[in-house]
């Protein structure tokens, strides 16, 4: 697909604010139809979200996730366990460095399900979907001033949850979507083992 007509270049850039962690753009940009105009928008490092999976004896699943406040929002959300890349750390690292900080599970067997852009209008944004299973219990490590609830639930309630309108949060939107679609056949997970320690 050609999609030259739709590209808008950079002419110039400035930068706004750079804090310990929002760095805030203005670039001025050369439109498709010649005109110039700003864009606005905020520089991040990437993140993961973990769909974690915690399977019973009997065949059954419960999720795992969290409640956390969200000052910009102000309120408490239900969400996948998630966090931001430290440099140069790769993804799968994080994830799994996320999701026994923050729940206490380490997962013997990951899959990156994929890749969304959670705000594409303002942010460069980038978090990679990852499925862990084979979950072990330990002890979680929270970050400094970070206060969160981990508890489980299953599919089920996790997707009415959804519906309506009780989980909003976009990136624990779109790991329903890919939950829902995996566990329907429709879409395909490649697990690899992984040493559950780090």
């Amino acid at each position: 697909m050609i999609d030259r007509h739709l590209i808008e270049e950079k002419l110039d850039g400035e930068e706004l604010f750079k804090g310990h962690f929002l760095h805030v753009l203005r670039d001025t940009v050369r439109l498709p139809d010649g005109h110039s105009a700003c864009r606005e928008y905020v520089l991040h490092p990437g993140a993961v979200m973990i769909v974690p999976l915690l399977e019973d004896a009997s065949g059954g699943m419960r999720l795992v996730l969290e409640r956390q406040f969200r000052y910009p929002v102000g309120r408490v959300m239900i969400e996948f366990p998630a966090g931001k890349l430290d440099a140069q750390e790769d993804s799968l690292s994080c994830a799994r460095r996320e999701l026994l900080e923050e729940t206490g599970y380490s997962a013997t067997h990951w899959a990156r399900a994929g890749v969304i852009h959670p705000v594409i209008a303002y942010s460069t944004e980038h978090i990679d979907v990852w499925f862990a299973r084979g979950l072990s219990l330990g002890q979680r490590c929270l970050d400094a001033g970070e206060f969160l609830d981990v508890f489980t639930a299953t599919p089920d309630e996790l997707l009415q949850w959804c519906a309506d309108g009780t989980v909003t949060d976009a990136k624990t939107l779109a790991g329903a979507l890919w939950l829902q679609n995996v566990r329907a056949g429709n879409w395909s997970l490649d697990w690899q083992a992984v040493e559950p320690a780090l």
